[in-house]
Formats: structure tokens, C-alpha cells, sequence
């Protein structure tokens, strides 16, 4: 069954009415169209087309294709269960075309019912701007460490063209290009990253946009990727208690990790229908196991709270997610 407010009714629906039936599926995606822009050859442009499972029901993508080899699609996550998050990944391939390119991005599911959804991408790929590698990859770095990177960016349509400045869409992440010697008038700049040693824990998955002198003022997106590797990691990520009946108590368990031993000092949330058991991780380990158990209220519907995990390493607390479904008394 659909959880509310989509009533009962829709899924007779489904079978009767093609478009309608299309449009429960097209609710899960947060978007169905993405511009690239104009990018350089070769260089890494990728965009993740999020949804998420607001249905009781798991949701399986069976199949994803797209309508031109300009755009290869991959699923992140084939099954997604309730309140879940998954991706089509559409990856531009600007190593292999030039110009103008779009694609329809078609996206196939088999349950709970049959549906399709189409994605749409575009973009303008430019042959005389080349970025190798193709992105900035900064890898693994320790919180409380940053690092740097750097890539090549060169240009060969001759004239004074020149890159400007750097914009970043992350504060922690900041740029500057240094020109370079070249030949065969080729004009080439090293672009020096760096991510500063406060950003917080987490994948990066930013964009540094070229500032060039280009006449129409053309900005060209170089994407920076890695990791910030917390000293202190939870598991699951995010906790889903499960689909509980009214009075029903559930518990699952907290994994908390570290490189080095710590304690557990104490395991908070604002909602008391949570509650932690830490009474056997009283010793400094490098591995604690928390029970975390739930006791669903007599109101059906979604719960979200913030698990938060005070430990002995100062700024280093660890925050999480948890979140139940309590249904309908029958």
C-alpha cells in the first residue's frame, strides 16, 4: 500500500490510466533535466539525477539506457527501500564528441509497478580547451589535514585568450591558476587546488568554474572530487527502524569506528521514544557496538531525528540520521 496522502485508489489506477500511472514514479525524482553547460574536452562532467523512495513498497530500476552515445547512464542504486535515496548517473563523454549534444535518458522500473521516466541532458563540449586530467581528484584526506592537488589546462585556438579567475561552489575548496611555458601557441595554466584542513567529513563532489576573457564570457567547470575520512565513522550512516505498528519496540545496532581507541561518552537524541544502551562500551576500543532501540508512538507517520555521539575526541562527534515509518493502526 501507498503510504498517505496518495490514497488506495492510485493503485487500481495504474493499470487504467498509463500517464497518471507514469506520474508516481516521476514524484520520486527531485529533477528530470540537467544543462552541462559548455565544458572542456576531456574533461570529467558527470551529474547524479536523485530520487527517493516515498512509497512503502521497495522500488527496483530493472534497466537505464540512453538515447545517444554522447551520455553513458549508470544506476547507483537498483533497489531502494523506503525513504532510501539512489542516482542515475549520467556521464558526459566529452573525451569521444565535440560541439553540441544532448541525450534522453530512459529509466525502466519493474516494481513495486511498471513505469518509465525520462531524464534529459545537454551541453556544449569545446575542442580548443583541454583539462588533464580530466578532473581534480584529491582522493582520501584525514579530517583536520587538507591537501592539494593540481591539473593542466591548456588552450589552442590561438588569440589572447586567458583564464581570469577561479569561482568555487565550495568554501572550503579555493583555486588559482599559475601560466605555464608552452609552444606551438598553445596557451597552458597549471590550476593549483587546495582543500583547506577544516572542511568537514563527507565525500566532495564540487565544481571550480574557469573565469576566461572569452567575448562571451564563457566560464569553463573543472569538477573536484574525494573524500574527508572522519577520525570517528558510524554505521549504518543513516538508521531506518523499519515499518512498526503503534507500541511495537524495534532495536538495531550502531557501529562506531575509529583508527585509534576511544570512549564512548554518552549517546543523545531529542525524541525519548529513543533510546541507547552504552552501559558494556565503557572502555577506550577502537570499535563500539550501541543498541539502539525505538518505541513507535500511537500516531502513524514518518519520524525523523538526529542521533548525536559524544566521545573523548573533542570536535569529532559523529551525528546521524534515524528515522521510522509507523503505520496505520489496522
Amino acid at each position: 500500500m501507498f503510504r498517505r496522502p496518495i490514497l488506495t485508489s492510485l493503485i487500481a489506477l495504474l493499470f487504467v490510466a498509463p500517464c497518471f500511472g507514469q506520474e508516481w514514479a516521476r514524484k520520486m525524482f527531485k529533477e528530470t533535466e540537467h544543462d552541462f553547460g559548455t565544458v572542456a574536452r576531456g574533461a570529467k562532467a558527470e551529474h547524479r539525477f536523485v530520487f527517493e523512495n516515498i512509497y512503502l513498497e521497495d522500488v527496483h530500476i530493472a534497466n537505464v539506457y540512453s538515447s545517444c552515445t554522447c551520455t553513458s547512464v549508470r544506476v547507483e542504486n537498483p533497489t531502494i527501500r523506503t525513504y532510501e535515496q539512489g542516482a542515475i548517473i549520467a556521464r558526459f563523454n566529452t573525451d569521444s564528441f565535440l560541439g553540441q549534444r544532448g541525450a534522453t535518458i530512459t529509466v525502466v522500473i519493474d516494481k513495486p509497478y511498471p513505469a518509465e521516466i525520462q531524464l534529459q541532458d545537454r551541453g556544449f563540449i569545446r575542442g580548443d580547451v583541454v583539462v588533464e586530467p580530466g578532473s581534480v581528484q584529491v582522493g582520501s584526506i584525514d579530517q583536520g589535514v587538507g591537501a592539494d592537488q593540481n591539473v593542466t589546462v591548456s588552450y589552442n585556438g590561438g588569440g589572447n585568450w586567458q583564464i581570469v579567475g577561479v569561482k568555487s561552489s565550495n568554501p572550503r575548496i579555493t583555486a588559482q591558476v599559475v601560466p605555464v611555458p608552452s609552444s606551438d601557441g598553445q596557451v597552458s595554466y597549471a590550476l593549483k587546488v587546495h582543500v583547506d584542513k577544516n572542511a568537514p567529513a563527507g565525500y566532495l563532489n564540487d565544481h571550480l568554474m574557469l573565469v576566461t576573457n572569452d567575448a562571451a564570457g564563457t566560464q569553463i567547470p573543472v569538477e573536484v572530487e574525494g573524500r574527508v575520512i572522519p577520525g570517528i565513522t558510524v554505521s549504518p550512516a543513516a538508521l531506518f527502524m523499519g515499518v512498526v505498528q503503534p507500541g511495537q519496540k524495534v532495536t538495531k545496532q550502531l557501529v562506531v569506528k575509529s583508527k585509534k581507541p576511544f570512549k564512548i561518552l554518552g549517546v543523545s537524541c531529542d525524541d525519548k521514544a529513543f533510546q541507547f544502551d552504552t552501559s558494556k562500551e565503557t572502555a577506550a576500543k577502537e570499535l563500539h557496538l550501541i543498541p539502539v532501540t525505538f518505541l513507535a508512538g500511537a500516531d502513524a507517520g514518518k519520524i525523523v531525528k538526529t542521533i548525536k555521539i559524544k566521545t573523548d575526541q573533542g570536535e569529532m562527534t559523529p551525528e546521524l540520521a534515524a528515522y521510522a515509518v509507523i503505520a496505520a493502526a489496522q
